[in-house]
């Protein structure tokens, strides 16, 4: 199938999931995963719709970036992020989804600072404590969120998480509800922060309905709109 007949598919299934939700479809951001794809694959997306492209890669982001792929749509970077990467992202990307540690964040301050800007973040928070994946644990997440309006060169805009494989899209759902509630939790605690942290990403190509019903503003999609990703010949 197309891109664009995959992608209308998409966005039915983001609206269907969201009445049935009692949310409006318009408050859920489709962010198309464009892991491993070609900058015309890229192009051929935003074409069809795409108005977000989410990177996991700081050397693809910056080569479809370069060729200027990414015109017309907003550039995330949703994958793991290296510190000595950051300062490749800075001025590229409206929203880095990933920041899983009190050193990144620190160091995106510094080069966001370098660049002359503020650079919006998500903290990225994992809820089942898995050793093989990055992120807070959750007692970690407030004084994380504290720092953050401690710091002048980032803005939390609020939490993402990626929980553990499931065989049904349902078994994550107590997954995404602990991180709306956690979400909620912080910012009745952050009083004096002005800043809107409203967005939980949360919801991928196999899991995205069950995290709309529990309240994902940003769900993040490849397979289904790009199918199978093919075997990388030249990773970065």
């Amino acid at each position: 199938m197309s891109i664009s007949t995959n992608l209308a598919h998409v966005v039915e299934e983001i609206r269907a999931a969201a009445l049935a939700a009692g949310r409006d479809p318009a408050e859920i951001t489709l962010v198309a995963a464009t892991k491993t794809q070609s900058d015309d694959v890229i192009r051929q997306a935003i074409a069809a719709g795409v108005t977000v492209c989410g990177e996991n890669r700081v050397q693809e982001l910056t080569a479809h970036w370069e060729a200027g792929a990414y015109e017309g749509a907003q550039v995330h970077f949703i994958g793991h992020l290296q510190t000595n990467k950051v300062k490749y992202l800075m001025g590229k990307v409206d929203l880095i989804h990933s920041v899983s540690s009190q050193k990144l964040l620190l160091e995106i301050d510094k080069q966001a600072g370098k660049a002359g800007l503020v650079q919006d973040i998500l903290l990225e928070v994992n809820l089942a404590q898995e050793p093989s994946k990055s992120g807070f644990f959750v007692p970690d997440v407030l004084p994380a969120a504290q720092l953050c309006g401690q710091l002048p060169h980032v803005r939390l805009r609020g939490l993402m998480c990626i929980p553990p494989a499931a065989t049904f899209p349902e078994e994550n759902l107590p997954f995404f509800h602990k991180l709306q509630a956690l979400a909620v939790d912080i910012q009745e605690r952050m009083g004096d922060n002005k800043t809107d942290t409203k967005i939980l990403s949360m919801g991928m190509s196999g899991d995205f309905t069950a995290a709309i019903a529990a309240g994902a503003t940003h769900i993040r999609v490849g397979t289904a709109i790009f199918g199978p990703r093919s075997p990388i010949s030249n990773p970065f």
